[in-house]
């Protein structure tokens, strides 16, 4: 199993500090994500039905109709693997550690994003994420569909991850989706911040989403989650304006990175991304403030994630210029 963001009670406990003392930036979820509604009992009590709305709601909000819900897009990034006989696979670095992971068995390389045209051309598999977790790199749809292109051309597949595009959907692939070889994967749990809902979708052509809802089984979403899942879809008044308020959130968390620390912050509306030859310092020394961010060893960097209300925004400010001060940075 690998490690992820978020394991505050592992923190407090290796700090001493008591759970409800932290201020928790590690995992990139929006902080004031969407409040579903209450769930009726009828909810608990059935099983869960394809023909609730949920795909309805999917499809306007996505723009496509070629999509299959999953238990979070972890569950699609864990299954597509097998999907397919060994072949040639390039995983974008740094990235999620769970697609090299889970595509193991292919025995995948890591290419750098500079790189990638030439990864394109040396792969049957290119897995990569828009915008990239965790460094925020970019790709423009030209660029994807020009891979796409080469790769479908011989039967390869380009597999898109955009958990975090939702702050920004211009660059989106979604409503390329049905096109042979070409997999995006989206997620409910970052911009509308139902992380524990476990609500994502596979966005791709008929054949693929079939041979992965037999693999997947029946009932892959609980019947509460749907629920969740499709009033969160359906509310676009809520969608445009929390789109507006974390594009302000996400220039203020780098304007304060960079007063503080040195270096050039990356990354979406939800996180920044800050490369530091004194990460492991830096993260460590946040966390004796009670401040928990996502340290990466390769390069070595810290993601920092929205803070929720001015407490938080004021606590952090203190504790980075408390640090920098400390570490001499």
């Amino acid at each position: 199993m690998l490690e992820h963001g978020g394991r505050l009670r592992a923190a407090a406990q290796r700090h001493g500090i008591p759970l409800e003392h932290w201020l928790d930036l590690s995992t990139g979820i929006n902080p004031c994500g969407y409040t579903p509604p209450p769930i009726p009992a009828e909810v608990w009590q059935r099983l869960p039905e394809e023909d609730d709305g949920l795909e309805d709601a999917a499809a306007a909000y996505y723009g496509t109709r070629e999509l299959l819900p999953v238990a979070g897009s972890q569950a699609a990034i864990q299954a597509l693997p097998l999907l397919r006989t060994p072949c040639r696979v390039a995983v974008l670095d740094p990235l999620y550690a769970e697609h090299a992971h889970a595509w193991r068995r292919h025995a995948p390389t890591a290419w750098p994003a500079e790189q990638f045209d030439e990864a394109a051309r040396h792969s049957d598999v290119l897995v990569l994420a828009n915008p990239a977790n965790p460094s925020g790199v970019r790709f423009t749809r030209e660029r994807l569909l020009g891979w796409h292109a080469e790769l479908s051309g011989r039967g390869g597949w380009l597999v898109v991850d955009e958990a975090f595009i939702d702050a920004e959907p211009g660059e989106s692939l979604a409503g390329e989706a049905g096109r042979p070889g070409l997999v995006v994967l989206r997620s409910l749990g970052k911009f509308f911040g139902l992380a524990g809902a476990r609500v994502g979708f596979v966005l791709a052509e008929a054949e693929l989403r079939k041979q992965l809802a037999e693999h997947l089984g029946p009932w892959t979403l609980s019947g509460p989650a749907r629920h969740a899942a499709r009033a969160a879809l359906a509310d676009t008044n809520w969608q445009q304006a929390t789109r507006r308020q974390l594009a302000e959130q996400g220039e203020r968390l780098a304007t304060l990175l960079r007063r503080h620390l040195p270096g050039e912050p990356a990354g979406p509306a939800l996180f920044q991304w800050l490369p530091h030859p004194r990460a492991a310092a830096l993260h460590d020394a946040l966390a004796r403030h009670g401040i928990l961010v996502r340290l990466f060893a390769s390069p070595a960097a810290v993601r920092f994630g929205l803070p929720a209300d001015e407490a938080a925004w004021h606590r952090l400010d203190n504790a980075l210029e408390n640090v920098t001060r400390e570490l001499r940075i």
